[in-house]
C-alpha cells in the first residue's frame, strides 16, 4: 500500500516535536495539534480527530501508568524514610566507595549495569534510586549526571544487548531468520562499544559540575531544588549575588511535591519557595550563608533506634526480592515475567511505606500519614511526568496494536500502522554498500523506537536485516544487532522522553526531557561507533 495523506500528516507532526524538542521548547501543544490533525485525516471525520486527543491520552495513561506508580511508592518510601532520617544512614556505607562524584559516577554506571542485565532496568532502576542516588548526589555527582549513567548503563547499555534474557535478541533473530545466539553476541560488543563511547562523552560533559562532596548536596536535591549542573569553585567572588550562581526550580512548599520541574523544558518558572538550607564555601558551590544556620534538635533515642532498624531492613528487603528473581530465573521459584517483576517492585516499597510509617508514628496516626506519603508520591510523579502522556499519545497513533483504541476502529478491522509504513516506503533508498546499509538499518531502528518502545521495532529491523544483508554480503545476524541498537537505544529509555526514561528521571529528580536532550550527543556519538565497528569487523 502506499503512503496516503495521513502518513504524510504523521511524518510531519514526528519532524515538528523533534525540532521543538531540540528548540528546547514544550512539545505538549505540538503533539496535541498533531494528534487531532493525524487522525483527522486518517478518518476523514473532524468529530474523531477531537476524539483521539483525548484517547491518545488516555490509551498512553493506561500504558504508562504502571511507571508512573512505581514512581510513587519508591517516592513515598523515600519520604517515609526521611522522616526518621533513615535515609541519610542506608548511604552511609557507600561512602566509603563514593568518595566524590567520579567515584559515584563509576559505581552508579557499574551497578545499573550489572542489576539491569539481570532483571532488565524497569524494576532495577528504583531499586537504584532509592538505594545509591542519595549517597551519589551528597558525595558531588550532579543529579542530572546521576541521572544520564543511570539511562546510559541500564536502559541503553544492558537492555540494548539483552544477553541475559535474550528476548530482543530472540525478536531480532527470528525476524532475520538467523540464530538468537548470533545476535546476542554481535548485540553484547556493539552494545559494550557504544555505551563505553557514551559514558566516556558523558564524563568530559559533566567534568566542570562535579561538586565537593556535602551533605547540603543531599539536602538540596531532597528539597525538590532543581538546577542545572554546577562548576566546583574553590574562591567565592566578591559582589556576587547567590541568585547569578544558579535559577533553581522551587515548587510550592505546601504541595509538598519534591520536584516541580516541567517536563518540555518550557513555560513559566514556578512560583518561589522558601530558600534552601544556605550552604558554605565548602560545597563549592559559592554561595555565602547570610547567617549560621540554628543547630538542629537531637533526635530521640527511639527515633534513632527506628532509623537504624529500617536503615538496614529496606535494603535487606530488596536484596531478598533480587535473591527470588535470581531464584526464578533458575526455575528454584516461579519466574517473574513481564510487567510481574516491576510490580514485585511498586508492591515491595507500597508494602514498606506501611511498615516504616506505622514503626515512626505510631498505628493511628499512620493511617493519616500513610496516605500523604503516597499522595505526595504521585502528585510528583504526575508534576514531573504527566505532560508526557499527550506526546506518547501521537506517537502510540502511528503504531497499530494503538492506533484502532485511539480512532476507534470497529473490531476485527485492521489498524492503520503508519510508523511502520513510513519506514517500510523508506526501504527502498537505502542504496547497497555495506556502510551505507549499516546506517540505513541503524537509522531506521532509531525512527521504530520514536514511539517509545524499544522492542517493537525488532522485527521489523530484522526483517530489513535479514532481506538486505545478502545483497551487501553481509551477516544478517550483524544487521539485525545493528537495528536493536537504534531501536533499544532510542525506544527503549534513552533518547525519548516517553519511555521507560521516565523511571530514570523520577529517581534522581530532573526534568525527563531534559535528561533526553543531554544524552542525545553522548549516545548518538557511541551508535555511531559501533555501527562502524559493525560495519568494518563483522
Amino acid at each position: 500500500m502506499g503512503l496516503t495523506a495521513a502518513h504524510w500528516v504523521y511524518l510531519a507532526g514526528v519532524v515538528v516535536i523533534i525540532g521543538v524538542t531540540i528548540a528546547r521548547r514544550n512539545v505538549l501543544v505540538p503533539a496535541l495539534a498533531a494528534t487531532f490533525v493525524t487522525a483527522w485525516v486518517m478518518t476523514g471525520n473532524p468529530v474523531t480527530g477531537v476524539q483521539a486527543v483525548f484517547n491518545a491520552s488516555l490509551t498512553a495513561a493506561s500504558e504508562l501508568f504502571n511507571i508512573f506508580l512505581i514512581i510513587a511508592m519508591v517516592t513515598a518510601l523515600l519520604g517515609a524514610l526521611r522522616a526518621m532520617k533513615a535515609d541519610q544512614r542506608m548511604v552511609t556505607p557507600f561512602q566509603k566507595v563514593m568518595r566524590g562524584g567520579w567515584s559515584a559516577y563509576v559505581v552508579l554506571a557499574v551497578v545499573t549495569y550489572g542489576i539491569s542485565l539481570f532483571f532488565w532496568p524497569t524494576p532495577a532502576v528504583p531499586l537504584i534510586g532509592a538505594l545509591l542516588v542519595p549517597a551519589a548526589i551528597r558525595a558531588g555527582l550532579p543529579a542530572m549526571g546521576a541521572a544520564m549513567a543511570i539511562a546510559v548503563a541500564g536502559q541503553g547499555m544492558a537492555l540494548s544487548s539483552d544477553y541475559v534474557m535474550q528476548v530482543a535478541p530472540g525478536l531480532s533473530a527470528v525476524a532475520a531468520g538467523t540464530e538468537t545466539s548470533a545476535v546476542a553476541d554481535v548485540a553484547l560488543v556493539l552494545s559494550l562499544v557504544t555505551g563505553v563511547a557514551a559514558l566516556a562523552i558523558t564524563g568530559v560533559m559533566l567534568r566542570r559540575h562535579m561538586r565537593r562532596p556535602a551533605e547540603s548536596n543531599l539536602e538540596e536535591w531532597e528539597a525538590g531544588v532543581v538546577a542545572e549542573p554546577r562548576p566546583a569553585r574553590r574562591m567565592l567572588r566578591k559582589a556576587k549575588p547567590a541568585a547569578a550562581v544558579a535559577e533553581p526550580l522551587r515548587v510550592q512548599v505546601e504541595e509538598k511535591v519534591p520536584v516541580g520541574a516541567t517536563v518540555g523544558g518550557g513555560g513559566g518558572t514556578p512560583p518561589p519557595a522558601a530558600p534552601p538550607a544556605q550552604r558554605t564555601g565548602g560545597g563549592g558551590d559559592g554561595i555565602v550563608p547570610d547567617q549560621e544556620p540554628a543547630p538542629e534538635p537531637a533526635d530521640d533515642p527511639r527515633t534513632v533506634r527506628l532509623s537504624k532498624l529500617f536503615a538496614a531492613v529496606v535494603p535487606i528487603a530488596f536484596l531478598l526480592m533480587m535473591v527470588y528473581m535470581v531464584l526464578g530465573k533458575a526455575g528454584v521459584v516461579p519466574a517473574l515475567e513481564g510487567g510481574s517483576a516491576a510490580a514485585l517492585v511498586g508492591g515491595l516499597a507500597a508494602i514498606l511505606v506501611v511498615f516504616v510509617v506505622a514503626a515512626f508514628d505510631g498505628p493511628k496516626k499512620a493511617l493519616q500519614t500513610t496516605g500523604e506519603h503516597v499522595t505526595d508520591g504521585l502528585v510528583f510523579a504526575f508534576r514531573a511526568m504527566g505532560v508526557v502522556l499527550p506526546i506518547a499519545g501521537f506517537f502510540f497513533l502511528g503504531n497499530a496494536d494503538f492506533a484502532g483504541e485511539i480512532i476507534g476502529v470497529p473490531e476485527g478491522q485492521e489498524a492503520p500502522a503508519l510508523l511502520v509504513d513510513l519506514v517500510t516506503a523508506a526501504e527502498r533508498f537505502i542504496p547497497g554498500n555495506p556502510l551505507v546499509v549499516c546506517f540505513g538499518i541503524l537509522i531506521i531502528g532509531m525512527m521504530c523506537g520514536l514511539e517509545g518502545s524499544g522492542f517493537s521495532g525488532l522485527p521489523l529491523t530484522g526483517s530489513l536485516a535479514g532481506a538486505l544483508a545478502p545483497n551487501v554480503g553481509m551477516d544478517p545476524a550483524t544487521l539485525a544487532a545493528v537495528g536493536q541498537m537504534g531501536s533499544v537505544w532510542t525506544g527503549g529509555g534513552v533518547l525519548v522522553a516517553w519511555s521507560s526514561l521516565l523511571v530514570v528521571a523520577g529517581v534522581t529528580r530532573v526534568p525527563v526531557v531534559d535528561l533526553a536532550r543531554k544524552c542525545f550527543l553522548p549516545v548518538v556519538a557511541g551508535l555511531v561507533l559501533s555501527t562502524l565497528v559493525a560495519a568494518t569487523f563483522f
